[in-house]
């Protein structure tokens, strides 16, 4: 089946973050929403027959996970990613950030140090410092074009209260998919200073061609003994309101303070419909996941290709995985704020400011290409004029 991504859809009056936010984000409902990691495509016919069938059942009532949900979990993992996954590591996950905050409170005690890598996704700060414990950061590298881990920094920033690092692969806003060279090392000195590794892999399954996914946990069995990957089907198949997501722990007794957690707060059990998106999302969404991933990266490639030639100023990042494109705008000669305000106010359009990623976002944005083509093409002409009509 050929699908159509073209195809504009009106978000409007639906309560979409992306077009309900804009006013209190931007100041004005008068721009391109191209911030909000979310897909502006169709959800695909197949989650909503799942979800359809079920709702054939006249009561919703308390529910188990389907007898199919985990071997198709499993079967997803190894058929995409090659790792061999047992029932007991999985369990129901109400969210990625959730599940990083979870993790959190149930392996860490306030005022031990987390270790996150900046520029990366905000949500992570606010897991640590709103869990009263002490954010460290280890900023991340720019390496010929892509995000490369500081180890040296790292291993100077480390103590004896640094009991958690968590990790974004891939990363966003970055898109590295990170190899098993690098992770397997970041394994060795988390092994040795006794840090468990959490591991935010949502985007897992929206590598491109050219490129690899590589799960933590697979690069060593030290990496696999020390982490908790976060995965979800949610990103790539456009239903991250469904609440989908799932954990994979193979350390037991790491397994066991998760679990007791979970369970002493009453969060382990999900929701009927998402166990059915999950395992309709699995079992017959591979095809539609190759076709948006090169629908994505054709839209990425034009947005590439449009800035090197129109506005070579601008410097994107090309991602390795998911629909992000993280732009250096530091050539335009703004401070962040004047930066922001000149995309809102000249043109039109709407993305994430990049200091929201902590530091190494200065003078960054980020920009969200899964869209329709031609709303990526007036957003890059409205960009264009505005360049060219103002004297930043």
């Amino acid at each position: 089946m050929n699908y159509n991504f073209d195809e504009i859809i009106d978000r409007h009056k639906t309560d979409a973050i992306k077009i309900e936010r804009c006013k209190a984000l931007f100041g004005t409902e008068n721009v391109l929403p191209l911030w909000v990691a979310d897909m502006d495509f169709r959800t695909p016919d197949f989650i909503f027959e799942a979800i359809r069938e079920r709702c054939k059942h006249p009561i919703l009532g308390y529910s188990m996970p389907p007898e199919d949900y985990y071997p198709t979990v499993i079967k997803w993992i190894k058929d995409r990613h090659d790792w061999d996954i047992m029932r007991q590591w999985i369990g129901f996950l109400p969210g990625i950030v959730p599940g990083l905050s979870f993790s959190v409170q149930a392996l860490t005690q306030p005022g031990d140090q987390v270790i996150v890598q900046p520029p990366v996704y905000f949500p992570f700060f606010h897991v640590v410092k709103n869990n009263h414990r002490e954010l460290i950061n280890n900023p991340l590298k720019i390496v010929n074009g892509k995000f490369e881990m500081d180890f040296d920094d790292l291993e100077k920033k480390i103590t004896s209260r640094t009991k958690l690092f968590i990790l974004c692969n891939p990363h966003n806003p970055g898109g590295r998919a990170w190899n098993a060279f690098t992770l397997r090392k970041l394994a060795e000195i988390c092994a040795k200073h006794n840090i468990i590794v959490v591991s935010d892999e949502i985007h897992a399954d929206m590598v491109f061609e050219g490129h690899k996914h590589v799960p933590f946990a697979t690069v060593s069995e030290t990496a696999a003994q020390i982490s908790l990957t976060f995965m979800a089907p949610s990103k790539t198949f456009n239903m991250p309101g469904l609440i989908s997501s799932f954990y994979i722990i193979p350390n037991a007794e790491i397994r066991s303070r998760f679990v007791e957690f979970l369970e002493a707060s009453e969060l382990a059990g999900g929701n009927i419909f998402a166990y059915a998106a999950t395992i309709a999302a699995f079992e017959k969404g591979n095809d539609w996941r190759k076709q948006m991933l090169e629908y994505v990266l054709t839209n990425i490639n034009f947005v590439v290709d449009f800035l090197k030639v129109n506005i070579p100023q601008i410097k994107p990042m090309i991602p390795d995985a998911s629909f992000l494109i993280w732009l250096n705008c530091k050539e335009l000669g703004m401070d962040d704020d004047e930066l922001f305000d000149f995309f809102v106010r000249k043109a039109g359009l709407g993305l994430n400011k990049g200091t929201i990623f902590g530091p190494g976002g200065e003078y960054h944005l980020r920009l969200n290409a899964a869209c329709p083509r031609i709303v990526l093409e007036k957003a890059m002409k409205q960009l264009k004029e505005a360049i060219a009509t103002s004297s930043y």
